[in-house]
């Protein structure tokens, strides 16, 4: 399945105290239906009052983990996006929170490609896919150097295990 037909007509909510980074996502998103907040307050007014396919949540700025709670209370799958909250320890965080998928902002180019995985996987019963995962993986290597997931070696290994995939589950993905 294609990513615009995955994505044609979802209601997403992008959160981000950066009015660029909010334009830039609603351009990459055009086929979706997309609610804009630059704060925390009117995220939660959007939560409140509307259903969300997704949401893509900032760390910083806008209290985004208050954001992930409130959306996972929600049932809302939500996306971290982030560049001054890019470390290992909020990776982890993210997910040990709940959070989908961690995407650097230097990655913003392919949000398209990260939401439409985690909706397709939604879709097919997998709420723990690590498709993003593994394509982000050489970028935090290269951004946190070789050893990183060394300070967190029992979350990553439950990582991997909880989060496998399996080969009919891969075969059904973009």
């Amino acid at each position: 399945m294609e990513i615009q037909d995955i994505l044609k007509d979802k209601r997403i909510l992008i959160v981000d105290d950066e009015p660029d980074i909010l334009e830039t996502l609603e351009e990459l998103l055009d086929m979706c239906l997309v609610d804009k907040a630059p704060d925390f307050e009117t995220a939660k007014k959007f939560l409140d009052k509307y259903p969300y396919d997704a949401a893509i949540l900032d760390i910083m700025g806008v209290r985004g983990y208050d954001l992930l709670q409130l959306a996972n209370e929600k049932g809302i799958p939500a996306i971290m996006l982030t560049a001054h909250a890019l470390s290992p320890d909020n990776l982890v965080k993210s997910i040990k929170e709940g959070a989908r998928a961690y995407v650097p902002k230097d990655k913003i180019s392919d949000i398209a490609v990260y939401l439409a995985e985690m909706l397709n996987a939604q879709n097919r019963g997998i709420k723990k896919y690590r498709g993003w995962f593994k394509r982000l993986k050489p970028f935090f290597d290269k951004k946190f150097g070789p050893d990183w997931q060394e300070k967190d070696k029992d979350f990553w290994k439950a990582f991997d295990e909880s989060y496998a995939v399996s080969k009919d589950e891969l075969d059904a993905m973009i």
